[in-house]
């Protein structure tokens, strides 16, 4: 009969995002894995397969994660519109989180062109990013805040480039005034009427 764990699996698996997040997956060894998890490791193959594995249950924890938080922020502010521009000025919410940038936008851009399977979680993020993001545009236009003839797919994909080409920005390093005042033009552009304080 097999052992039960002895080990919090959650603690575990975010231990690991942030290392896979702060170092990146080829910069990772097993020895980081270790020393952040804590666990032996045998202990950690068996409960996760190996490095890969670990690191794609990781992205998509942190994925689904992200969109439950997403949702809740969307569903939860009075006005379509600000809900909007909230999600298109999150990059520069604070120097700290701009350079680190998004755990999916870092992981795409390493590893996508090598992993299928990368590629296909950062498909599946970005298109269930859209759909949440284009059911508050709806609602932005019910508001009576988006132009009626706007479409709604469309302008959540404007609004997801624009907030990606802000996580890439701050990638860069680039100063967060500056990152902040770029987010705060792309707002001005893309949904007029926001606002942007």
């Amino acid at each position: 009969m097999a052992r039960p764990r002895q080990f919090d699996e959650e603690r575990v698996l975010l231990a690991v995002r942030d290392q896979f997040w702060d170092a990146g997956y080829a910069a990772t060894s097993l020895e980081d894995l270790l020393r952040v998890t804590g666990l032996g490791k045998g202990s950690l193959y068996a409960a996760f397969g190996d490095k890969r594995r670990l690191f794609l249950r990781a992205l998509r924890s942190y994925t689904d994660v992200s969109h439950g938080y997403l949702r809740e922020m969307l569903d939860s502010t009075p006005r379509a519109l600000d809900a909007l521009r909230t999600f298109v000025m999150a990059p520069v919410s604070d120097a700290g989180a701009a350079r680190r940038g998004c755990l999916m936008a870092n992981s795409t851009c390493e590893l996508a062109t090598a992993d299928p399977d990368v590629l296909t979680e950062a498909r599946r993020t970005y298109e269930a990013t859209t759909a949440l993001v284009a059911e508050c545009v709806v609602r932005a236009q019910d508001e009576g805040d988006v132009p009626p003839d706007a479409d709604p797919i469309e302008t959540a994909r404007a609004l997801l480039a624009a907030q990606q080409g802000l996580v890439f920005m701050g990638r860069t390093g680039m100063e967060i005034g500056t990152l902040t005042a770029t987010a705060r033009s792309l707002v001005d552009q893309l949904l007029p009427g926001a606002t942007t304080s």
